[in-house]
């Protein structure tokens, strides 16, 4: 079912998708939404859960996107946000302006969040440092 937009209708249940590894970062899983098939990739939503320990985080880097917001669904999340080191935890919404440089480098073994970005085949760019990170917890 379409509308005036060309986007169709989508209903994803929590059986319908499994996590998988495989997408921008390696010590994450993700789980599609169907967003992007039903946008026509116009937007991207995914869950995102912590797979390993942080070991260097993300490191410093941008996206080339037109929009993007993070939904800490369960734990919590480090990041810097240019030279500001800021604590995500379950139920804060972020929105990353586009072309934010920032680095998620702590996250609780629960951690989990929805992304949503616009276009859903948005860029990762890799920037030069802004500032030192603090180090990560370790794991127990």
């Amino acid at each position: 079912m379409l509308d005036r937009t060309g986007t169709q209708f989508s209903h994803v249940k929590p059986t319908d998708t499994t996590y998988v590894s495989g997408g921008l970062r390696d010590f994450f899983l993700y789980r599609d939404l169907g967003i992007a098939e039903a946008t026509h990739g116009k937007v991207i939503a995914h869950l995102v859960k912590a797979n390993m320990a942080p070991d260097e985080g993300t490191g410093w880097h941008r996206h080339d996107a037109d929009f993007q917001i993070v939904i800490m669904v369960k734990g919590w999340a480090r990041f810097m946000y240019e030279d500001q080191e800021t604590l995500v935890e379950a139920g804060d919404v972020v929105h990353q302006r586009p072309g934010i440089r920032h680095y998620l480098f702590d996250y609780s073994p629960d951690m989990e969040y929805l992304e949503i970005v616009s276009p859903a085949d948005f860029k990762t760019i890799d920037v030069d440092p802004v500032c030192v990170v603090p180090p990560s917890t370790p794991w127990k």
